[in-house]
């Protein structure tokens, strides 16, 4: 079949096959990754079964519809995500005794403020100003905690897990195109055939959205919604840029934060805490494993779309079916997926001479996993990394002048 017969809107068979297996990929791991950790959060603040199942469901429908907005408007593989932080923010609330009604407002509340950060140019422009050798640097950061449980997963699960890397690495060689897609379906038949999957866990039903009217309390506001709305703008909006200018595209900051803020408040009475940039599962679709041609990645917002959607569909058996896949699984085929992107984040750190430094620095502190004020160590590897470029910025500068 020539390129010119079997194509659709100008991308061919092929390359619809890599950005469908890239989107089932970033989908599967961004989901059963942290999907848990949602359910902890929704017991935290008291939701029911049916509140739990639908704020699953507006998480996903929401970053679904998000994804396509931003990566159709731009021409650029945006990925929407659920704040994994905020998440956990929530999940520690517990104590605090916040009931449902009050948590969705907070919700509404830190939707709102990331609207409020978008309308501020000088927040944007310096975003936008941030070098790429740092930006790839806080990526690889991020991306080597994930890789680097790989190993201790073999060990945990060898069966199941050494398998998935003689099939990943031989692909690699060999068929590189292939070796994502095929180490996500063979560690899913892999689970099946140790009998992770009961037959009750299996059945399909239509999770049905509930609405919740907000109750506004200020406490909680200034409790919760607050450091939410921080958490998320430092330990995913910025990391969620900087995997955009590792990959060579300069994200659009002030149209990401409108449209992922804007989605948050639509969603927020349905259970959706937060919407915002993705970072980890970015990575898997804004590379070359997701398209070749950079201009056309974006396209990968449509698979991500329909099977975001059908999840959310069925949200409800979803959790209870990844739920029921073994951790060290889930974490190794996180690992395998993110391989190339930190071996492409990795290169990108050290491409500019002047830049090693603080580049490196940035990798060191993100990698490190330190957290303070709540605020995650990717935050603190941009502000490490930073602040030694701006030092070093000076110092040629005056050099210069004397």
């Amino acid at each position: 079949m020539s390129e010119a017969t079997g194509t659709m809107g100008g991308t061919s068979a092929k390359g619809w096959f890599s950005l469908t297996s890239a989107a089932l990929t970033a989908v599967v791991v961004g989901f059963a990754s942290t999907i848990l950790l949602i359910m902890e959060a929704a017991d935290a603040v008291g939701a029911s079964p049916a509140e739990k199942a639908s704020w699953a469901a507006a998480l996903c429908i929401g970053q679904a519809i998000t994804t396509l907005i931003l990566s159709w408007r731009y021409k650029m593989p945006i990925i929407t995500a659920w704040s994994t932080p905020g998440a956990a923010l929530i999940a520690t609330s517990a104590g605090a005794g916040i009931d449902y009604r009050s948590a969705i407002g907070a919700f509404l509340a830190a939707g709102v403020l990331m609207c409020v950060t978008a309308m501020f140019k000088p927040v944007a422009r310096a975003i936008e100003k941030i070098p790429a050798s740092i930006a790839a640097g806080m990526l690889a950061g991020i991306l080597l905690r994930y890789s680097m449980g790989v190993p201790g997963a073999a060990i945990d699960l060898p069966w199941q897990v050494l398998p998935l890397i003689i099939i990943f690495f031989g692909l690699r060689v060999w068929q590189p195109f292939f070796a994502v897609p095929v180490v996500v379906v063979a560690g899913l038949a892999l689970a099946a055939m140790a009998g992770a999957f009961d037959a009750g866990c299996c059945s399909f039903s239509i999770t049905q959205p509930v609405w919740t009217t907000p109750s506004f309390n200020w406490p909680v506001i200034v409790g919760l919604g607050l450091p939410l709305y921080l958490v998320t703008m430092a330990s995913q909006n910025l990391p969620g840029f900087a995997v955009l200018k590792a990959s060579g595209y300069q994200p659009p900051v002030m149209g990401s934060l409108w449209v992922t803020g804007l989605g948050s408040i639509l969603f927020a009475p349905f259970g959706s805490h937060q919407i915002n940039l993705a970072a980890i599962t970015a990575s898997i679709v804004t590379g070359p494993e997701a398209h070749p041609d950079p201009q056309k990645r974006w396209l990968v917002a449509w698979p991500y779309l329909i099977l975001y959607i059908l999840v959310g569909l069925a949200a409800a058996s979803f959790v209870t079916i990844l739920g029921s896949l073994p951790k060290p699984l889930i974490t190794a085929i996180a690992g395998l997926a993110l391989f190339a992107p930190l071996l492409g984040s990795a290169t990108a750190m050290f491409k500019e001479k002047e830049q090693i430094e603080a580049a490196l620095a940035t990798f060191l502190v993100s990698a490190s996993g330190i957290a303070f004020y709540g605020v995650g160590a990717p935050f603190w590897g941009l502000v490490a990394g930073l602040i030694l470029y701006g030092a070093r910025h000076i110092q040629s500068i005056r050099q210069f002048n004397g």
